[in-house]
């Protein structure tokens, strides 16, 4: 037997005993990959309505029996009057949105790092992401109380401000304050957990060098945590087109429809308001190529400027 041969014979025998120490964890991991398989992937076949026209009358036909139309449905979509608003709506919440609530869950998570008092500091941590829990259905009564005309900061300040009436980019500000609110508490969690995970020998070092607090927090706290910055901004930017219609819906009213309308909405419009399956399967599609697309090109810069890269 040649040398290559055996090699590759020992590196067979060894990925074996790898896999057969491992039967255990690979036993755990398996229905999770069934149900991946399931509700993840089999579901991709239905992407084939966004090459055909769908209709209530059509649905039931069996998938190629369908009306083939390429891609009728994607240039119907593109050439809709509110597409173009839509797409600058979606863009705008998710940058906003990135940035803002990254910005708050970092903040927020050195802030409780640094805490001492243990309890108050688990206190403060339980109750900072319960609103997580919270449907968006009371989320939006309570800020429709408090930013309404007439409600709550307006008497406060004797004045009409106008957030869920005027008919500008204000109200994006508006909901990405409402959801980081709802999910600074949750998101923080990630960071903390990667911050328990920095050696605490650095900081003793560099308390003795002299380095006070926010010298500690800027040159150890932050770069510990840096390749969980820089994984979770990957997997926020391909998720940039995903912004999710249900707290858009709660908060929107006719007057300001315009600047709340998203994708996941548009779709959820046109595909099910009327009734064409197909168009508002295009949308979706659209969407997860466009986020695959993002994440990609987000993770390929993250390698090309040094820093860790998801896949």
């Amino acid at each position: 037997m040649s040398k290559g041969k055996r090699g590759a014979k020992r590196k067979t025998q060894l990925s074996l005993g790898l896999l057969w120490r491992q039967r255990y964890l690979l036993a755990m991991s398996l229905p999770f990959v069934v149900w991946l398989i399931i509700f993840k992937y089999v579901p991709l076949w239905g992407w084939t309505m966004a090459f055909q026209e769908v209709k209530p009358a059509t649905f039931q036909k069996p998938i190629f029996e369908r009306e083939f139309v390429g891609f009728g449905n994607f240039v119907k979509a593109f050439n809709d009057r509110l597409f173009a608003q839509t797409m600058i709506n979606t863009l705008g919440l998710s940058v906003i949105g990135i940035a803002l609530g990254t910005f708050a869950a970092i903040l927020f998570a050195v802030m409780l790092n640094e805490v001492v008092f243990v309890r108050f500091k688990k206190v403060t941590q339980t109750i900072s992401y319960l609103p997580h829990f919270v449907s968006w259905v009371i989320i939006a009564s309570i800020a429709k109380n408090v930013f309404n005309d007439g409600g709550v900061v307006d008497s406060l300040f004797g004045q009409n401000f106008h957030f869920m009436s005027s008919n500008s980019v204000l109200i994006w500000f508006v909901i990405v304050f409402i959801d980081v609110w709802k999910e600074v508490g949750w998101n923080a969690i990630i960071y903390l957990s990667s911050m328990a995970g920095i050696d605490p020998g650095l900081y003793e070092a560099a308390e003795i060098d002299g380095a006070n607090r926010l010298q500690r927090i800027w040159h150890i706290t932050l770069p510990g945590i840096r390749p969980t910055i820089i994984v979770l901004l990957i997997m926020s930017i391909g998720g940039a087109l995903n912004v999710g219609m249900e707290r858009q819906m709660l908060l929107s009213n006719p007057l300001i429809e315009d600047h709340t309308m998203v994708l996941s909405w548009f779709s959820y419009k046109r595909g099910i308001g009327n009734s064409d399956y197909g168009l508002g399967t295009a949308i979706g599609v659209f969407q997860s190529v466009v986020g695959i697309t993002l994440l990609l090109i987000a993770n390929k810069i993250a390698g090309l400027i040094g820093e860790d890269r998801l896949i």
